[in-house]
């Protein structure tokens, strides 16, 4: 067989190959690839290369929810963390056993749906406060989470809520409201919008609101962001069967009925990672009364004792070395 026929019959079974894995029977990389593209905005012309518009908004609409519009009773939330004699079950155990000569937290490796992931329980949510980067809007304030879990002297820390990326490399620009310390440190126009942060009661607040507004209801410390996932003990409903095809690494921010306050961190992605579904399943079962979802994706950062826990990745799924720089994010800051 010539060499110019060999050439050709490998290049036809490229195509064929391409041809299948694009457009045959593989539904999780079809939308693997049309949810990686699109939430990268760089990126976009991707999906829009291999499908049409009709088809990329097909398979964006799967992500799409049914929200919870209760407000949050926080009457609830009773806080009672201490020590316990009895457990309701392997999972109540979990969080509640303390770990030896630790009341401030309690790390545990579990898994989301086939991913690993990192759950952080909190004893005393009177120590969870907003974290942010020194400086907002200037062009090069944005910081990792280690260093600002360094500077304002974190013991276990996550990335939190947004910030503008016109270009995929972000900014210092919140992407929404900032409360810290019962103040509005950064508003856009002023605007309803999701709202996720701790009360001067210690309580996971979820509203709906404005800045303002929140701080008005109690909010000391929290930032604009979403969905929110678990409201009552209601969780969000997808309006497909599929849960969220959209995948990613995941942060989320919850609270139990008896005041522990849970963050999770999951390894993962751009398009490879838990879906909102599987998030929600593993918050549930670990006693999840009310929970957020927070920014992830590359931004997915975890600090536990100035050394970052999980592998943050960016959309090529490489690493970023000390993690990216975000702007917001949650804390456990010990009582002086």
């Amino acid at each position: 067989m010539r060499k110019s026929t060999i050439f050709f019959l490998i290049v036809d079974i490229l195509v064929i190959g391409c041809f299948v894995l694009f457009y045959g029977p593989f539904e999780d990389f079809r939308n693997t690839l049309v949810n990686t593209a699109m939430v990268t905005k760089s990126h976009q012309y991707i999906a829009y290369t291999f499908y049409s518009e009709k088809t990329v908004q097909k398979i964006m609409d799967l992500n799409r929810y049914i929200p919870v519009t209760d407000d949050v009773n926080l009457d609830d939330i009773v806080i009672d963390t201490g020590e316990k004699d009895s457990y309701d079950n392997e999972y109540d155990e979990a969080i509640l056993k303390r770990d030896k000569d630790n009341d401030d937290y309690k790390y545990l490796k579990v898994k989301v749906g086939k991913y690993d992931a990192h759950l952080v329980a909190i004893y005393n949510p009177e120590n969870v406060r907003l974290i942010s980067s020194q400086k907002f809007n200037t062009g090069n304030g944005q910081e990792s989470v280690l260093n600002m879990c360094k500077r304002e002297g974190g013991i276990v820390c996550i990335n939190g809520g947004g910030f503008a990326d016109p270009d995929g490399w972000g900014s210092d620009t919140p992407l929404g409201y900032v409360i810290k310390d019962g103040k509005v440190i950064w508003a856009p126009i002023n605007y309803k919008a999701d709202i996720i942060g701790i009360t001067d009661e210690n309580k996971l607040l979820l509203i709906n609101a404005t800045g303002e507004e929140a701080v008005e209801m109690g909010m000391r410390d929290g930032l604009q962001f979403g969905p929110f996932l678990i409201v009552n003990g209601e969780s969000i409903k997808y309006q497909t069967s599929a849960g969220g095809y959209d995948r990613a690494a995941r942060v989320a921010i919850a609270q139990r009925k008896d005041g522990v306050i849970m963050f999770l961190v999951t390894e993962g992605t751009h398009g490879s990672g838990p879906t909102m579904k599987e998030v929600i399943d593993t918050l549930e079962l670990y006693g999840a009364y009310n929970a957020a979802n927070l920014d992830g994706g590359t931004s997915t950062q975890l600090v536990i004792n100035n050394k970052l826990i999980n592998n943050p990745k960016n959309v090529f799924g490489q690493t970023v070395a000390g993690g990216r720089r975000v702007v917001t994010g949650f804390a456990l800051i010990p009582s002086k």
